[in-house]
């Protein structure tokens, strides 16, 4: 028989070893800590026991668990496409997101079986109504009200379940194909239109601008036609201030000589002989100047008789 003392007395120290090491480990797992933007739900004995935030906690073995890690961010859910009916009787399939954030851990994790699933459904639910109540044309343009109505009705509902909906968006719209063609036809339409309502007020638009540059160079040619014959008026009165000038200052300097009677029959005779070189056809002559071209005539012809001897 072997002595049980001995058997003790051996392997008691390291029993004691492996079991103060056991405690160790069992002390270390059950140290948590909750990082930012997360929760702990906390049960004792099955029971909803606490709620843990960010920092370090200890839960006791064996008697408390946690029972839900919660995150505090916002999160979207994006819901495939679901099948509404329009107040003209037009079916569309409709894809809504959801952005929603969890403010009350415990009602969160107690409040609904599955929420995520209770969202869905309660969204889905939710559009059925609104479109319901509309037309198709209103379903296509109205997408902020229906966003708004979705995001209060889906709020005050998840209240209980400690989720708060920030804002519902809906993702697409798709209404029937024969639908989409005759809009995509409209549409069409409508910039053609607008391209043709462009293209006149661009031609109507050349059109004044070539009229106006057609009255400016007119305008430009007149003010040049005025400008030149100003000009040539101004010149002709320029040359007849000219000649009346010197007329009257050789009047003056002929005054001042004191020209004898001969000399001014002579002028005279000069006169109507430039006079004679010009285009008249017929010149009268004055009896006094008859004789004094008589007298010239003489004195020729009294020069000429020696030349010719």
């Amino acid at each position: 028989m072997y002595d049980m003392s001995s058997v003790t007395h051996v392997f008691g120290p390291a029993l004691i070893a492996l079991a103060v090491l056991l405690v160790v480990i069992v002390l270390i797992r059950n140290i948590r800590v909750v990082q930012q933007a997360r929760a702990f739900v906390v049960e004792r004995l099955g029971a909803y026991h606490a709620t843990w935030n960010v920092g370090l906690h200890f839960k006791i073995p064996f008697i408390e668990r946690i029972a839900k890690v919660v995150s505090l961010k916002e999160q979207v859910a994006d819901f495939p496409p679901q099948p509404v009916i329009t107040k003209d009787n037009v079916t569309m399939q409709i894809d809504t997101v959801i952005y929603f954030q969890i403010t009350d851990p415990k009602l969160y994790t107690y409040g609904v079986e599955n929420p995520m699933l209770a969202i869905e459904n309660l969204t889905a639910t939710t559009l059925r109504n609104i479109i319901g109540e509309l037309e198709l044309d209103e379903s296509l343009t109205s997408r902020d009200t229906i966003n708004a109505k979705m995001q209060q009705i889906l709020d005050e509902a998840t209240d209980s379940w400690g989720i708060k909906v920030n804002r519902v968006e809906l993702k697409n719209i798709t209404p029937p194909k024969e639908i989409q063609n005759a809009m995509e036809k409209q549409m069409k339409a409508e910039r053609e239109r607008r391209e043709s309502i462009l293209k006149a007020e661009g031609e109507k638009r050349a059109a004044i601008l070539e009229a106006e540059g057609e009255k400016e160079s007119a305008v430009l040619r007149a003010e040049a036609k005025k400008e030149a014959a100003i000009l040539e008026a101004q010149g002709k009165a320029q040359a007849i201030i000219a000649v009346n000038e010197a007329t009257a200052e050789g009047l003056k300097l002929l005054n001042q000589a004191a020209p004898t009677d001969p000399i001014v029959k002579l002028k005279a005779l000069e006169a109507f002989a430039a006079a004679a070189n010009g285009q008249a056809t017929k010149i009268i002559i004055p009896s006094e100047i008859q004789g004094i071209a008589g007298l010239a005539a003489g004195i020729v012809e009294a020069v000429k008789e020696p030349e010719k001897k």
